[in-house]
């Protein structure tokens, strides 16, 4: 024990480590955050004045603008918009889906048609359902078995995974990739079973991707509850479905990054990045997905400046367009800066909603990765003590272009537990979010940009 003592009090003065000052300044931070953070407040306004904020759309358009007013306001060194175009999917006022009874009767399913989608005729159709638990199993049915169907992909995210990001990611397949894949094998329309791992009757929107050229099906959403009635009904024999649903694509339209930055004091070329996408589905008021990830973002700028913290490295926070439907605002973003020469030391994305903080997982390329990370787990046991948690694992998809720069990527890791019991539906609401713990993601995201600023990354220590 005492070599270890003796070991650390060699390191830190070369390193420019102050242990009790460190300390005591994730104290200040989570108290300066917790007391006096206006995160929530601009969550409400975002999310009562702007809901439904896809990309290309008036409600998007409203919340860019909000958001440059509210950066203008923190004595920032500069703030500004950045334009980039996006496909614009508008959904239609009808959304019908009903399952035909033996006495010819109606009953409706809780559906919502899934972004990209396409649409019925005036009328609806009416079809036969099969019923896949995977692409594969649709693979494999030769096409006369779905020519003329509705495709209905059912395969459950699985519960037995404690990391409900896990669990999505081995369900979402069939949502973004199914409708086009049964169109391939001639089926008139999709339903999918939606990516949540709670038993309740509210239908979750995504993206679905069709290939370009290729004839676009109608792709809806099932509730977990009917998706789970439908596929019993399935078991017993034969069932037919109505669709009625007039979703639309329509020309680009144009949307913004929305950036506001300090600049560095010592390396202002060197950029840390602070982000959420600002965009959202158009059914709910994406508190969670991704409002909450915008204000802690923008509440860390807010926080350094209370503080009077002078930064050494340029902190930049991006708020990114069109998250949701394309990525554009990422790409954009990443382009220019490539264009400029600019090096992002490091980014850090909040886009796994606004609940409590429970640490960060870190990605980079492979030339320089295993490197930043040993350095990183040098300041563990700093945010050990605020229950959070260094891994190794993805960051977020607005930042990912920025990976061929060759710095570190971060994403903030809330409690994923009841994430997905709001992702992309109606309940995602302003009142699914706590203020507390959305301050405290807020607090954990500026004691990580305070740790790198302060001490910085060396590819090559």
């Amino acid at each position: 024990m005492k070599s270890l003592v003796l070991w650390l009090c060699i390191l830190c003065p070369v390193f420019g480590w102050t242990q009790d000052e460190d300390a005591e300044m994730l104290r200040k931070i989570h108290e300066t955050t917790l007391s006096v953070g206006k995160s929530y407040d601009w969550l409400r306004e975002l999310c009562v004045n702007y809901p439904g904020r896809l990309a290309g759309s008036e409600a998007d358009l409203g919340a860019s603008l909000y958001t440059l007013d509210v950066l203008n306001t923190l004595g920032l060194d500069t703030a500004y918009r950045q334009e980039c175009q996006a496909l614009y999917w508008k959904r239609g006022k009808v959304e019908q889906v009903f399952q035909v009874m033996k006495d010819g009767g109606l009953k409706p399913l809780n559906a919502v048609s899934l972004g990209r989608g396409g649409s019925t005729r005036e009328q609806g159709i009416t079809a036969e359902v099969i019923e896949v638990k995977s692409l594969d199993e649709l693979s494999s049915l030769p096409g006369e078995k779905v020519a003329g169907k509705i495709v209905f992909f059912n395969r459950p995210m699985d519960p037995s995974f404690v990391n409900t990001f896990r669990a999505y990611g081995g369900a979402v397949d069939q949502r973004v990739y199914g409708p086009s894949r049964a169109q391939k094998k001639g089926a008139v329309a999709a339903l999918v079973r939606s990516m949540t791992l709670r038993k309740d009757d509210n239908p979750h929107t995504g993206v679905t991707v069709f290939d370009e050229n290729q004839p676009k099906i109608p792709a809806m959403a099932l509730s977990t509850n009917d998706a789970d009635m439908l596929s019993s009904s399935l078991s017993k024999g034969a069932v037919y479905v109505f669709i009625n649903t007039n979703c639309t694509d329509e020309e680009a339209k144009p949307t913004y990054n929305v950036i506001g930055e300090i600049r560095g004091s010592e390396f202002p070329n060197e950029i840390i990045l602070v982000g959420g996408h600002l965009d959202s589905w158009d059914i709910g008021q994406g508190a969670h997905d991704d409002g909450s990830g915008c204000v802690q973002s923008m509440e860390v700028l807010n926080i350094l400046q209370k503080m009077a913290y002078v930064p050494k490295r340029t902190i930049r926070c991006v708020l990114f367009a069109n998250e949701e439907n394309g990525l554009a605002g990422g790409l954009q973003y990443a382009k220019i800066s490539n264009e400029k020469g600019e090096f992002h030391l490091a980014a850090l994305e909040s886009d796994a909603g606004g609940f409590t903080p429970k640490g960060f997982s870190f990605e980079g390329d492979t030339s320089v990765f295993k490197t930043y990370y040993k350095q990183i787990n040098q300041w563990s046991d700093f945010f050990n003590t605020y229950g959070l948690q260094f891994d190794m694992g993805g960051s977020g998809a607005d930042i990912s272009p920025l990976k061929s720069q060759k710095g570190l990527l971060i994403g903030l890791r809330p409690d994923s537990q009841k994430y997905f019991d709001y992702h992309h539906t109606k309940i995602d609401t302003i009142d699914a979010v706590h203020d507390r713990e959305l301050k405290l993601g807020a607090a954990a995201m500026t004691s990580l940009v305070y740790f790198i600023d302060n001490y910085g990354l060396q590819p090559n220590p």
